[in-house]
């Protein structure tokens, strides 16, 4: 995906509810129980950058649709790195793709300090994107090309090239039988690895409006999960049907790395699950930070509306 757009997650918004007068005697009743509410919010929670967004607060709602995050610990990142693809390698190594013309790569990275052990620099007329691992080969797509690459995850200089029939290259995961792919559009791809051939195509939903700009791809626990584009949420998606199942929010993160004085960082991309020890790893284009989180529930807006919560990317001044 290019480095800047104007793009939006288009999903719709219905109008909140007005908000309800409440009759004399039940003021001391309803602070009451406010009063509740605010101190188990406040033990609930066990770090904080900065507050969510007000709306998560707002009133209950079942079963759980939203996420925040709690942070378990941060890692050195290259602030070089245009990440585009990631994914848990194993004995606290990580697999990353990277982009830019001139600059991407393929790379093995030592996760407790972010050293790169293993590199392959890419032709400079490639744009390396999406990144996953089947058995001991690592698959690659490029944007704006119809192309990819399978590289050997010992060696990186075994490779071969391949021609896959998504409309453009993004994102790209596996749950160890067939490749999901996302192109920058509403649709999700379930490829054959070996042919790579499209054995199904799922659009993407919320609240029965398309979600475009799905890019970096994880499968967790039978879901795919997606960063959608130039926003800083995640979107955890269904593969059999395309429904958005929840949302994740993790405006904190970008929020705090620019308050730091990191102001040359691009947007949220970076999905990696070790699942033999559930864990979860997110980051972003040019951060200097990669970070484990683990996901809470939390209270979002009655109607289920997203558009305020995951609304574009913007810079924090």
């Amino acid at each position: 995906m290019p480095p800047a757009s104007s793009s939006t997650l288009s999903v719709s918004a219905p109008a909140p509810p007005k908000p309800l007068h409440l009759r004399r005697p039940l003021i001391a009743a309803a602070a009451a129980a406010l009063a509740a509410l605010l101190l188990l919010a406040a033990a609930y929670a066990t770090w904080r950058v900065d507050s969510p967004p007000a709306a998560l607060l707002a009133r209950p709602a079942a079963p759980a649709r939203f996420y925040s995050f709690d942070l378990v610990r941060e890692y050195p990142h290259d602030p070089d790195a245009f990440t585009q693809g990631l994914l848990y390698g194993g004995n606290d190594t990580l697999f990353e793709s990277t982009g830019l013309y001139h600059r991407s790569s393929v790379r093995k990275v030592e996760l407790p300090t972010g050293k790169v052990l293993d590199h392959h620099q890419m032709d400079g007329d490639m744009f390396g994107e999406g990144l996953t691992l089947l058995g001991d080969r690592l698959f690659q797509v490029t944007w704006l090309k119809n192309d990819g690459f399978i590289y050997d995850r010992h060696n990186f200089t075994k490779r071969k090239s391949f021609t896959h029939k998504m409309r453009d290259g993004w994102g790209l995961a596996t749950d160890g039988k067939v490749l999901f792919g996302s192109d920058g559009s509403s649709k999700l791809y379930q490829m054959d690895p070996k042919s790579f051939k499209v054995m199904k195509m799922v659009t993407v939903k919320y609240q029965d409006n398309e979600v475009p700009n799905i890019n970096e791809l994880e499968y967790i626990d039978s879901e795919v999960w997606a960063n959608v584009w130039q926003t800083d949420c995640i979107a955890r998606i269904s593969p059999e049907d395309g429904q958005v199942l929840s949302w994740i929010f993790l405006h904190e993160l970008r929020r705090n790395l620019w308050n730091s004085g990191n102001t040359s960082i691009d947007v949220l991309n970076g999905i990696a699950w070790d699942e033999g020890n559930h864990r979860l790893f997110v980051t972003g284009k040019l951060w200097p930070k990669l970070y484990e989180i683990k996901i809470r529930p939390v209270v979002g807006p009655a109607d289920g509306s997203v558009e305020k919560l995951c609304p574009k990317a913007s810079l924090y001044r």
